[in-house]
């Protein structure tokens, strides 16, 4: 029977979220709590990489992290955010966040329509004099710098913030029927917070190609993968294999 689900993410903030309703409909209780956290890196640590903000035109970001960890590191370092600094986005959500640190412009402010960087590179393309800085996580790879090298456009990427393991305190129950993971980093971060871990009858649930590997590489059984075409959502596979479950 799954009865308790433990959700590696932040608790929804809207009520009207699928998983309010099916916890509702099944008779089931997910628990909100987020395996990994992501902190930025000191002034200190990010000089040590010798990178360089002072021609910087423009800038690439990827999500809402990489905002916040930009401008932060940017007051602590006293780089001026230019008047005319241009802001290339992954998505309009990300374009939009910027309105929380400067004004927003759409003559400054491009975003794409995929969710990929690639439906960027043509508007890049367009601004070939800039001078792009790309804000990353610890945990990155090195396509948006081969894209900006295919268009010979001038760049510099540098780490600004980072992913760690959100530790479980000693006397947080670990009673669950079930748990979902959305990334490597979550599947790490438990086995860091339990070293001995045994899945037994525990059901693992994955969001995603890499984080469907990085638990079959922990060695551990996968019992529910998505999205799938049947199940695009989270949600709606959980739905499916919790009700399939609970009949037996």
């Amino acid at each position: 029977m799954i009865k308790k689900i433990l959700v590696s993410q932040p608790k929804p903030s809207s009520e009207k979220s699928p998983y309010f309703e099916i916890a509702e409909r099944l008779g089931v209780e997910f628990v909100f709590r987020p395996f990994i956290k992501v902190e930025g890196l000191t002034a200190k640590e990010f000089r040590a990489q010798k990178v360089s903000l002072t021609d910087v035109t423009a800038i690439i970001f990827t999500s809402r992290h990489a905002i916040d960890h930009f401008f932060q590191l940017a007051k602590e370092l006293r780089f001026p955010i230019r008047e005319d600094l241009k802001y290339f986005c992954i998505t309009e959500q990300v374009a939009l966040y910027i309105q929380k640190y400067v004004q927003y412009r759409k003559r400054k402010v491009f975003f794409g329509s995929t969710g990929k960087i690639a439906d960027l590179l043509p508007t890049m393309a367009k601004h070939k004099n800039e001078r792009y800085f790309v804000p990353q996580s610890d945990v990155h790879n090195d396509e948006i710098k081969t894209l900006l090298d295919s268009k010979k456009l001038h760049h510099s990427e540098g780490i600004m913030y980072r992913t760690v393991p959100n530790d479980f305190h000693g006397d947080e129950p670990f009673d669950f029927d079930m748990v979902v993971f959305f990334s490597p980093s979550g599947v790490q971060s438990l086995l860091k917070n339990f070293p001995d871990f045994k899945q037994g009858n525990l059901a693992i649930a994955s969001f995603g190609p890499t984080t469907a590997k990085a638990i079959k590489d922990a060695g551990l059984r996968l019992d529910l993968e998505a999205p799938t075409p049947q199940y695009p959502s989270i949600t709606a596979a959980l739905s499916a294999y919790i009700e399939e479950q609970n009949k037996k």
